[in-house]
Formats: structure tokens, C-alpha cells, sequence
């Protein structure tokens, strides 16, 4: 019996902050081995099992590897992002200190 636990995190940017789910995935067998144990069967094609069990398996894994993958650079953009605005930020305010600073030995 094997027993998969998937966990993902999506950052929704600019939404406020941190939104984990998880989803939980028992089954007997190997994927695409037939039907599960958790109350349905997944599908005709899941359920029958054999080569074409498989390849609906995988092609459901590298689906949601490449969508974690694409939320991975979308967050890793959003974070980017964010470093270029504290950077301006910093910048600005080095500005208007040095410009304070230069006030003060004026006088």
C-alpha cells in the first residue's frame, strides 16, 4: 500500500499573505493500478488499470508538476518584484536623508 501526501503552497501575490492547502491521495498499488480505496473509482480508463491506467496517471502527475512549477515562478517573479520596490524605496530614502543631513550642516 502506498500513501501519498501532496503539499502546496500558493502565495497569492498582492492578496495578503499565505494560503496552504493540502490534498491527501490513498490508494492500493502503484498508480494507475485500477481503482482506489477511497470510495470512487476514478475514472473507467483508472479503474481498468493496465497501460492506459498508467499513462492518464502520469499525464495527471506532470500536469500538476508543471502547474507547481509555474506557481513556483510566478512567486519567485512576485518576490522579485518586491526586492526591486524595497530597493527603490531604500534608495529614495537615502535621498532625503542625505539631503536632511546636508540642511543641518548648513546651518
Amino acid at each position: 500500500m502506498s500513501h501519498m501526501i501532496l503539499t502546496c503552497r500558493n502565495i497569492l501575490k498582492r492578496a495578503g499573505g499565505f494560503k496552504e492547502s493540502r490534498c491527501m491521495m490513498s490508494q492500493l498499488g502503484d498508480m494507475g493500478e485500477g481503482a482506489g480505496k477511497g470510495g470512487g473509482a476514478g475514472g473507467a480508463i483508472r479503474s481498468a488499470g493496465g497501460a492506459f491506467g498508467k499513462r492518464e496517471a502520469a499525464q495527471e502527475e506532470e500536469y500538476f508538476y508543471k502547474k507547481q512549477k509555474e506557481q513556483l515562478n510566478k512567486l519567485k517573479n512576485a518576490v522579485k518584484e518586491e526586492i526591486s520596490f524595497h530597493e527603490e524605496q531604500i534608495k529614495r530614502h537615502q535621498e532625503a536623508l542625505s539631503k536632511a543631513k546636508a540642511k543641518l550642516t548648513e546651518e
